[in-house]
C-alpha cells in the first residue's frame, strides 16, 4: 500500500519515511500543504499521514479542501496539537483519525492498517471519481443517483480508468481493451471513443487526461481553482 506523507520537519519525516518501508508500505514524502494538494488530486497515496504545521497550506485547510471536492483518501493527522478542541477541529475537517505527537510507532502502524481494511472493504462495492461512481455488482455508472448511457466500448474504456483514478493506463493496453481481436483497427480509434466520452462526462465532475507518451486518466475535473 501507498502511504503519502505530509511532513515538514526534516527529522521526523525521515524517521517516520524509514519506519513505514520497513513495515512495507510504498512511501511519497512532500513537506508542504501545496505540493501535498496537488499529490491527492492527482491520486497519490491509498492513504495520507499528514502533520498539521505545514507550510503553504496548513492541514486543516489541505483537509477541507480535499473533503469539499469529495476527495475520500483516508487521512491520518499527526500533530503536537493534542488538546480535545484541535483534535476536534481536524476530525470536523475532515481526517478519519488523529495522533498527538509523541506517538508509537506501532500504533500508527495499527490504525494505518485499520483504515486501509475499512477502505478496501468499502471500495469492494464501488468506486468514485468527482460525482461519477461506477458499482462492481451491477457494472453501471451513476452520476448522483443517475444511471449513465455508455456503447460498450466506451463502457469498457471507462471501467479501466476509474479502477485507480488519478493514474495513467496506457493507449495501447486500453486498445487492447477495447478492440480486442480487432487486427484491422487502428489505434488512433482510441482516441475517438475518448472524445465521446469526455463528452458524456461534462456534468459528472470527471475528466479524461491525455497525457502525452504515457496515455489517459481520469481524474477529478479542475475547473482552475485550487
Amino acid at each position: 500500500m501507498h502511504i503519502l506523507l505530509v511532513e515538514d520537519d526534516i527529522d521526523m519525516s525521515n524517521a517516520l519515511f524509514r519506519a513505514l518501508e520497513r513495515r512495507g508500505f510504498q512511501v511519497t514524502h512532500c513537506a508542504d500543504g501545496i505540493s501535498a494538494l496537488s499529490h491527492i488530486k492527482d491520486g497519490i497515496g491509498d492513504l495520507v499521514v499528514l502533520d498539521l504545521n505545514i507550510p503553504g497550506l496548513d492541514g486543516l485547510h489541505l483537509l477541507q479542501r480535499i473533503r469539499a471536492q469529495e476527495i475520500h483518501t483516508p487521512v491520518i493527522v499527526l500533530t503536537a496539537r493534542g488538546a480535545v478542541g484541535d483534535r476536534v477541529a481536524g476530525l470536523n475537517a475532515g481526517a478519519d483519525d488523529y495522533l498527538a505527537k509523541p506517538f508509537d510507532l506501532d500504533e500508527l502502524d495499527a490504525r494505518i492498517r485499520a483504515l486501509l481494511r475499512r477502505k478496501n472493504n468499502a471500495e469492494d462495492h464501488f468506486t468514485k471519481c468527482g460525482d461519477l461512481r461506477f458499482e462492481r455488482s451491477s457494472g453501471a455508472f451513476y452520476c448522483g443517483e443517475e444511471a449513465l448511457e455508455f456503447t460498450p466500448r466506451e463502457h469498457t474504456l471507462l471501467k479501466a480508468l476509474i479502477a485507480k483514478p488519478g493514474h495513467a493506463v496506457t493507449k495501447e493496453r486500453l486498445f487492447r481493451l477495447v478492440f480486442p481481436m480487432e487486427e484491422n483497427t487502428q489505434i488512433e480509434a482510441i482516441e475517438v471513443i475518448v472524445h465521446r466520452l469526455r463528452k458524456k462526462l461534462t456534468n459528472t465532475r470527471t475528466e479524461v487526461m491525455t497525457l502525452r507518451g504515457l496515455g489517459y486518466l481520469l481524474r477529478v475535473q479542475n475547473n482552475g481553482g485550487d
